[in-house]
This record gives structure tokens, C-alpha cells and sequence, in this order.
């Protein structure tokens, strides 16, 4: 089949730093893979996700522990003109929990409010609850339901991606042709409108980054891709195998990585990110694309957000 290329000057955002789509299109017209311009100011490939500041936005599926109850709340849709206003970044991360909906009206409202703010969406976090890999058919086929639905979301908020979840069955290890066969459904969807899908390296058993390189690599899509967090795998592995999962992931990685310092455990232990390690495996790999603060730690999430921001411009220089 013949290929012809088309340059589209699709903007995310209406300011500088905007995130640039061209389409290389087959001759029915689908793109054959992204091809996103990114930012080279490493301020404006910087984001901020909503996770951290769970306790300030609601809904809330949860709160933390020392969560003030007379705390102000906000609106998702009201998250990305206050970190414009308190960060100066242009771009969020939005988690799934924290939508009131994905019906159109919401969705054009929220599109509304990220215009003027000048802001953008450069992934939503999507905390699917449907498994990949259960026997049940059934099963999977809800988790391909709901990944499309975020995907379409995605494109009404202008986002180049979206963070899906393998989500456990009954606690039996991922079964990788499985994972493999419902995930290449979702992302043939991703690929007819423009979504990179992502996976991440969190949960201990299903999103081992060792297992989650596998997948993307069985899957063999471009709107495939790897999210790299730098903090999460430091919760089950030595500092060792944690930042050799990261290097794997981002040899996968295209559009996102999640920036931490630090990571709490389920044991209450505070371990400590090395960032400049980190950002040099980044730099390495050549990623280009943006870097989500998502503070993940007891203590206030503004000042750590600001201290990441700090840091990460410092290492991104």
C-alpha cells in the first residue's frame, strides 16, 4: 500500500510550547504512526499532574490521612489555570478519578477552561479496573470499552495520550499473550484517532517494567509506548533493578515519564529518587517528550511540586 505524507499544523495549546502533530497517512487516510513535535524549552515540556493534589480537587476517589477538611477544593477543569497561576507550566496530567464525567458537554467545558488558561493535556492517567488478561472474555472486552471511551476523551481535550492500567486478575500473574491480544485491540482504536496509549511501571506484579517491555515489544505498535516513573519500581526492586526497569522503559518511551524525588511505601518508608541518575538515563535514551511532576509523598504537595520543578529545569539544562 502506497504512503503519502501529510503535514498537519495542529496545535494542543495556543501559546509557545504548543505540541506540533504531523501524520505520515496511508491510502485510506489513517496515520501510520505519531510524529509529535515537542518543546525544546524545558519549561514548557514540563507538566503537572492532578494525582498529587487529590486533596485540593474533587470528586476524590481518596483522600489522605492528613487531609485538612476545611482545605479549598477545586474542579479538574479549573486545575489547569491554577498551575499556570501557581507553577507558570503550562500543561497537566489529569487522573481519571477526578473527572465528573465523560460526556460531551463536560468534556467541551473542560476543553474550554484548558483554552483559556493557554494550557494544554499531554496524557490523562486512566486507572482502568477491568483486567487485560482474565479468563473471562467478558472481562476484556469491558477493558476495551473503557480504554476507548478514554481515548475518544482524549481527543476531545486535545491530548497526544492516554495512561492505561493492567489491572489485576483475581492476583494471578499477567498472562502476556493475553495482555498482548486485548491491548493491540485497544491501541488499533488509539491509532485511528491520533492517541499514543502508555503503559507504566507501578503496580509490583502486573506493571513490572521487565514484564511491561515484553508487552510493548509482543504488541510491536508505534501507539504503544512505555511511561517511565522514576520512583515507583524503587517500592519493590533493589536501586539497582529499579533504574535498570526505567532504562528498558525508556528505550519504549515516546510521549511522557513521571518525575519523583521520592516514593512512600506501603510500610511508611520514605525512599529517595536519585534524580540525577534518573535524568541521565533520559538524556541517554533521547526522549524528547514531556516530564509529568506527580509528587507522591506525605507533606505538601505545592511545595514539593515547586521543588521538583526547580530541579527538574536544573537537570533538564
Amino acid at each position: 500500500m502506497n504512503t503519502r505524507r501529510q503535514f498537519l499544523s495542529q496545535s494542543a495549546m495556543l501559546t509557545a510550547g504548543a505540541l506540533l502533530w504531523s501524520f505520515d497517512l496511508d491510502a485510506a487516510g489513517e496515520p501510520t504512526q505519531p510524529n509529535i513535535t515537542f518543546p525544546a524549552n524545558p519549561r514548557d515540556r514540563l507538566a503537572v499532574a492532578s494525582y498529587p493534589f487529590r486533596d485540593f480537587i474533587v470528586p476524590a476517589e481518596y483522600v489522605s490521612a492528613s487531609a485538612s477538611p476545611t482545605a479549598p477544593k477545586m474542579e479538574l477543569t479549573e486545575f489547569a489555570a491554577h498551575v499556570k497561576s501557581r507553577f507558570n507550566i503550562n500543561k497537566i496530567e489529569p487522573w481519571s478519578s477526578h473527572f465528573r464525567s465523560l460526556d460531551a458537554k463536560y468534556l467541551e467545558k473542560f476543553r474550554t477552561a484548558l483554552d483559556r488558561a493557554r494550557s494544554a493535556v499531554v496524557n490523562i492517567a486512566f486507572d482502568g479496573q477491568h483486567s487485560f488478561y482474565a479468563t473471562d472474555r467478558g472481562e476484556r472486552e469491558r477493558a476495551i470499552a473503557d480504554n476507548k471511551q478514554w481515548i475518544d476523551a482524549a481527543v476531545a481535550l486535545g491530548s497526544p495520550g492516554i495512561r492505561t492500567h493492567v489491572a489485576s486478575a483475581d492476583n494471578q500473574a499477567p498472562d502476556l499473550e493475553r495482555c498482548a491480544d486485548t491491548l493491540l485491540r485497544i491501541v488499533e482504536h488509539a491509532a485511528t484517532r491520533n492517541v499514543v496509549v502508555h503503559l507504566e511501571n507501578d503496580d509490583a506484579v502486573t506493571e513490572d517494567p521487565v514484564f511491561l517491555v515484553r508487552l510493548i515489544e509482543k504488541v510491536n505498535s508505534p501507539w504503544l509506548r512505555a511511561l517511565p516513573d522514576f520512583g515507583n519500581s524503587l517500592m519493590h526492586k533493589t536501586p539497582e533493578d529499579a533504574y535498570a526497569g526505567v532504562e528498558s522503559m525508556f528505550k519504549h518511551a515516546y510521549g511522557i515519564c513521571h518525575v519523583k524525588q521520592s516514593e512512600a511505601t506501603g510500610q511508611g518508608a520514605n525512599v529517595q529518587v536519585d534524580l540525577a541518575y534518573v535524568f541521565a538515563i533520559l538524556k541517554k535514551s533521547g526522549f524528547r517528550g514531556c516530564l509529568s511532576m506527580e509528587y507522591d509523598n506525605s507533606g505538601d504537595p505545592y511545595k514539593e511540586t515547586e521543588e521538583l520543578i526547580a530541579k527538574s529545569l536544573q537537570l533538564l539544562s
